[in-house]
C-alpha cells in the first residue's frame, strides 16, 4: 500500500485566533520582521495553500501569530484508497472555521486624488 503524504494550512485560523480578519493586517507585521511581500501574495498565502514557503515566512508568521510550525501545517496521509487522516493529533481545519472567523478578501479603493 503507497501512502501520499500532503498537509493542511492553518493560517486562516490562526490569524482569528488571533484577532486578525483581514490579510491586509498582516503585510506590514511580515515587513517589519524582514518578509517583504505584496498584498496579492499575502491574501494569497492567508486564502489558498502555499505550494513553497520559505523558513524565513514560515519563522515570521509563527512570531506574529505566536504559534510553532505544526500550529500552522497539519501533515496528512492519504492511503491509495483515497481515505485521508491527519499524522498527528487532531485539530480543526480551516474548512470548519466560521465564515465571520475567516479573513476578509482586501478591497482597493481608489483615491480621487490619483492621477493614476
Amino acid at each position: 500500500m503507497s501512502r501520499v503524504v500532503g498537509y493542511r494550512w492553518h493560517l486562516r485560523l490562526r490569524m482569528a485566533e488571533r484577532g486578525m480578519f483581514a490579510t491586509t493586517e498582516l503585510g506590514p507585521l511580515l515587513a517589519e520582521r524582514g518578509v517583504v511581500i505584496s498584498r496579492e501574495q499575502v491574501y494569497r498565502l492567508a486564502a489558498g495553500t502555499p505550494e513553497r514557503l520559505s523558513l524565513h515566512t514560515l519563522a515570521a508568521l509563527c512570531d506574529i501569530l505566536e504559534c510553532t510550525p505544526s500550529d500552522l501545517i497539519e501533515p496528512v496521509v492519504e492511503s491509495k484508497s483515497g481515505a485521508k487522516r491527519a499524522a498527528g493529533a487532531k485539530t480543526t481545519t480551516a474548512q470548519s472555521v466560521p465564515r465571520e472567523l475567516r479573513p476578509k478578501r482586501a478591497r482597493i479603493i481608489s483615491d480621487p486624488e490619483d492621477p493614476r
